[in-house]
């Protein structure tokens, strides 16, 4: 969906509220008040067929994994494809996340960020 359609004052303060949000916790909190359980599983289910095609699973490995069906799947993709490269920007910062987690978490020092670079 072209982004402009999309635009609005309310779509705007969706999104301001969802940064304010500061854990996983409070996630919970605020989507399960603002989403039936179905429509957050389907949030996430999406995600997963995102990272799984990605990764090079096939459609029937992500179907029996995720339940997704054929239709979902291939609309992700096409997303992947063709969109405005969410599903790149949210999955690439998770496993940065990750990463960088599982660095802290060995007790090996965490090298700079090419984030930090260029001051401030």
């Amino acid at each position: 969906m072209p982004l402009e359609k999309l635009k609005s004052r309310e779509v705007d303060q969706l999104f301001e509220a969802i940064l304010t949000l500061r854990t996983v916790e409070e996630c919970y909190r605020f989507f399960d008040d603002l989403c039936t359980v179905n429509e957050i599983y389907s949030l996430a289910q999406r995600l997963e067929v995102a990272r799984m095609l990605r990764k090079g699973c096939t459609y029937s490995q992500i179907e029996m994994e995720t339940g997704a069906s054929t239709a979902t799947i291939s609309r992700v993709k096409r997303c992947l494809n063709y969109g405005n490269d969410g599903y790149e920007l949210v999955l690439s910062r998770l496993e940065e996340a990750k990463e960088a987690k599982g660095r802290s978490s060995s007790g090996k020092a965490l090298p700079a960020s090419s984030h930090d670079e260029g001051g401030a």
